[in-house]
């Protein structure tokens, strides 16, 4: 997966350039959309992909690692058990989405005990080792009973997410539900329609929906009353929203507090004790998580440690090196052969 930071450039090749209002601040002069930043991260290339087809009584334990999820009902009815969380039911057309590593249980009634069991890397099991990977494939992206079963579910797991999209994931609740009568989305019946096609490019494609499935699920979520972090609901705030845009669009830039005041237009107090009361941290702690986020993401892309450095503002790449073992334990090459 290779995490991107979407940058503009327009007055060279390392800073987008800022335009003086009538009051001397710095504007920036394009509106960055940071949900879509921000997804770049778990962005789907070759995730796993299936739909299950049961007859009730049936319980899955999922036990799999994986950091984020997406259950969705295309037919009959579901029960997401997560161990620390309440039950939640799902009907045709809810979604699920379930942040990992913790396991949890999807079965046709709460009462079920669970017959299968998915481990890491999607091994499928019964609860004393029979392997049912093979025994219950049904075709192309189908497992389960029968194709006619009563139940069907399709699901999407991510084998990673990047680290910048992390500070958004990390804000979800562990099981995030929309039924169906919240949100007018298409896009279960379209993966519904094409999981099971076998075409030229399909990987792709489901790659795809399976983001535009993600984004409009939390694009609903986060629109709900009282449910965005602090920091989403801050791009909205006329001092705030434009100092985090210049943070995270140009984080090489050696910034100041004074120097950020300055751009949006306040004295340097001012945007410090709206940003730490906005944001929850100040803009220099905020920007160092986000340097070190990025450099994170792009250190499993396969760029060059000296390369990272310059692209998120260390002067060296010993300097990168510190911080970076500072905030994650262990080195950036450890980092990467980990990845």
């Amino acid at each position: 997966m290779l995490p991107v930071v979407h940058q503009q450039t327009r007055a060279g090749p390392e800073r987008p350039s800022l335009e003086r209002s009538a009051t001397s601040a710095y504007v920036y002069p394009r509106r960055m959309d940071t949900l879509v930043d921000l997804l770049d991260g778990p962005r789907a290339k070759g995730a796993f992909l299936l739909r299950t087809v049961l007859d009730p009584p049936w319980s899955i334990r999922i036990e799999d690692e994986a950091p984020l999820t997406l259950v969705a009902v295309a037919r009959g009815a579901a029960w997401l058990l997560p161990d620390h969380d309440p039950a939640v039911r799902l009907a045709p057309g809810d979604v699920a989405i379930v942040r990992g590593p913790a396991p949890y249980t999807v079965a046709d009634d709460p009462a079920t005990e669970p017959q299968v069991l998915i481990g890491p890397g999607q091994q499928c099991h019964t609860l004393w080792g029979e392997d049912l990977g093979h025994r219950w494939d049904l075709g192309v992206r189908t497992w389960g009973h029968d194709r006619d079963a009563a139940d069907m579910m399709l699901t999407g797991t991510y084998q990673t997410c990047g680290e910048i999209s992390r500070r958004l994931l990390d804000a979800l609740p562990t099981v995030l539900v929309l039924h169906r009568d919240e949100w007018d989305c298409p896009l279960v019946d379209l993966l519904g329609a094409e999981i099971g096609r076998d075409d030229p490019g399909q990987e792709a494609v489901l790659d795809r929906l399976l983001d535009l499935l993600l984004i409009a699920a939390l694009r609903a979520h986060l629109a709900r009353p009282d449910t965005a972090p602090g920091w989403y609901l801050a791009l909205a705030d006329p001092v705030v929203g434009p100092a985090l845009k210049l943070l995270q669009t140009d984080p090489a830039h050696q910034w100041t507090v004074e120097l950020l005041a300055r751009q949006v237009g306040v004295s340097r107090a001012a945007l410090a004790r709206r940003f730490t009361a906005l944001v929850g941290e100040p803009p220099m702690a905020f920007l160092t998580g986000w340097r070190l986020g990025l450099a994170a993401d792009l250190l499993r892309s396969g760029a060059t440690l000296a390369a990272v450095a310059r692209r998120v503002g260390y002067g060296s790449p010993f300097a990168l090196s510190t911080a970076f073992k500072r905030v994650h334990g262990v080195s950036p090459q450890q980092w990467r052969e980990a990845g």
